[in-house]
């Protein structure tokens, strides 16, 4: 008796050890509704999932027409600015908001606002770059606002930053106003000097956030009559004149440092957002009254600022993730405010040819939206 007693509280013991190091009763309680012979087969689905989408090319595909688009209703959000709210100012189609990207191989998961806020609890989502990146902040509000209740959402504003804020989910959406990334100063009568190497006045407000979006390259190359700076000053050199791409490559080198040294990997995680294209006569395209999207480009066109980013992508430790949006948005001529940046009355639209056609900006809903989606997977 005393024998088999012994066995039993030996065997007893040594399958208690096994349950607790193998399983958490968390984990068995979420395992629980997996049942029968399809264990294997469900969890590896999930698997193949998660891995498909960190090694599809979310950059290459094609746009498909969906009807359960857009993703928010434009009347119902009140954060969105009078320059990107197309159909509130007279624009007559709609079409161009029900538009979806389906890249080749792999699906990109529909935004879900609640399931978004759950994973960003406690967190800061910081949107950094020009007026481009406005659009895009503007855009990710609009598709979390919708599931808070009025009471419990605010915006706050800090010097040139903005913060949405998800009272109950303790999460802020921010956009800072940065369009060179570096700082660019007024002089001496009131001239603009570009610092390449100096970055700290832009970036004390990005610190701590957990997420971080950048962008940056319409303004390196704006033309000689409407150039955004005067002079350019590297250490104490000035310069009237130097090659935008190199300014450019050593602006972003100057980013690249900051965040090699002050953002920590295990923390935080950083993206870059590519170039989003124009569509104006500059480069032969317009898009005052496209309805649709492009279906294939004559010749693809690699915009040298994706060149340079991407060099300076790879000399970089820290793991920055390229959110390549250029070709994709090329193809949607179609999605750009056009003359309907304003509100447009009844004897304005007998002439609206003879307008300035906004085709760099992108109506909401629209293309942002789906940057945003693109995103969200990503994250």
């Amino acid at each position: 008796m005393p024998k088999s007693f012994c066995l039993f509280f030996f065997l007893f013991l040594l399958l208690s050890s096994f349950f607790c190091a193998e399983s958490s009763p968390y984990e068995i309680e979420e395992l629980s509704w997996l049942d029968g012979d399809d264990h294997d087969d469900e969890i590896s689905m999930v698997q193949s999932r998660h891995a498909s989408l960190r090694t599809c090319d979310f950059s290459a595909g094609k746009w498909v027409f969906d009807q359960s688009y857009p993703l928010y209703d434009p009347a119902r959000c009140p954060y969105l600015s009078t320059a990107v709210s197309c159909s509130k100012n007279g624009r007559p189609d709609s079409d161009y908001q029900k538009w979806k990207w389906k890249p080749d191989g792999c699906t990109i998961p529909r935004f879900d606002a609640l399931e978004f806020l759950g994973r960003m609890r406690r967190k800061r989502i910081m949107l950094v770059g020009d007026s481009i990146m406005r659009n895009q902040w503007e855009s990710l509000v609009c598709l979390v606002q919708s599931v808070i209740p009025t009471a419990r959402k605010t915006v706050t504003y800090n010097g040139p930053s903005m913060a949405f804020h998800a009272l109950d989910y303790e999460t802020s959406v921010e956009f800072c106003w940065a369009p060179f990334l570096v700082e660019l100063k007024q002089g001496a009568e009131n001239k603009r000097i570009l610092h390449l190497d100096l970055i700290e006045e832009n970036a004390r407000y990005w610190r701590g956030s957990d997420v971080l979006v950048f962008d940056s390259a319409h303004w390196w190359t704006h033309s000689e009559n409407r150039s955004s700076w005067d002079y350019i000053m590297e250490g104490t050199n000035f310069f009237r004149y130097m090659n935008p791409m190199v300014a450019y490559e050593k602006g972003l080198m100057t980013w690249a440092k900051w965040i090699d040294l002050n953002v920590d990997p295990r923390k935080s995680r950083v993206f870059f957002r590519s170039m989003s294209p124009k569509h104006n006569r500059e480069n032969g395209w317009k898009c005052f009254n496209e309805r649709e999207p492009l279906e294939h480009f004559s010749r693809p066109r690699v915009p040298q600022q994706l060149v340079v980013l991407k060099q300076v992508l790879r000399r970089m430790n820290f793991p920055v993730y390229l959110q390549d949006i250029s070709t994709m948005s090329a193809f949607r001529r179609d999605a750009h405010p056009s003359v309907y940046g304003k509100v447009v009355g009844q004897e304005e639209k007998q002439h609206l040819r003879g307008y300035k056609s906004d085709c760099s900006h992108w109506c909401l809903p629209g293309v942002p939206d789906i940057w945003n989606e693109m995103l969200n997977a990503m994250l």
